[in-house]
């Protein structure tokens, strides 16, 4: 064999870099795959769990009976819910007290419906959810009232469940 046939042994160092550079770089493509699929799968399960905790929230609502919806707000005295009217409630007792008198004494029928717009944003046991939903009442004289609502809930991972530490609801002006 002669010299020319042997790789000289820097060239073989360089040949084992390039190869280690070659396998660095597949690794991080694949690393880069892995995690960004593990982020899809975990948004991918976020956005089903509020999914369906948003449609039983509305379920909820839609029994026309505070004590159901109870179960999906911190109890906290110093949180602050938005709401069409009034304006605000300072914790949940207020909150149900209030809706109870402005929607439900006079109600014999009552539905919430959330849009298929759900949208969740979560950074650790902080999360968002914004979605449209349809608020229908009729009242115990024969009323209808109906209207698109924008909905804003602010949820916080107390234990095992989520629960409302803030909401802001809101309707577009007529005509928008």
């Amino acid at each position: 064999m002669s010299i020319s046939e042997h790789p000289s042994p820097s060239r073989s160092r360089g040949l084992h870099r390039r190869w280690f550079y070659v396998a660095l770089a597949i690794a991080a493509v694949f690393g880069f795959l892995f995690f960004a699929g593990a982020r899809a799968a975990k948004n991918a399960n976020d956005d089903a769990a509020f999914r369906k905790l948003t449609d039983d929230y509305c379920a909820a609502w839609s029994t026309g009976n505070t004590d159901t919806v109870a179960r999906f707000y911190a109890q906290d005295d110093n949180l602050i819910f938005y709401d069409v009217t009034p304006f605000s409630y300072h914790g949940w007792k207020e909150y149900a007290l209030g809706v109870h008198k402005a929607l439900f004494d006079n109600a014999a029928e009552v539905k919430l419906t959330a849009g298929k717009d759900l949208k969740v944003t979560r950074h650790g046991g902080i999360a968002w959810t914004t979605v449209s939903m349809h608020f229908y009442e009729k009242t115990r004289d024969g009323k209808v009232m109906e209207a698109d609502i924008r909905y804003t809930g602010i949820w916080e991972k107390r234990g095992s469940a989520w629960v409302l530490v803030h909401e802001h609801v809101s309707m577009p002006f007529t005509g928008s």
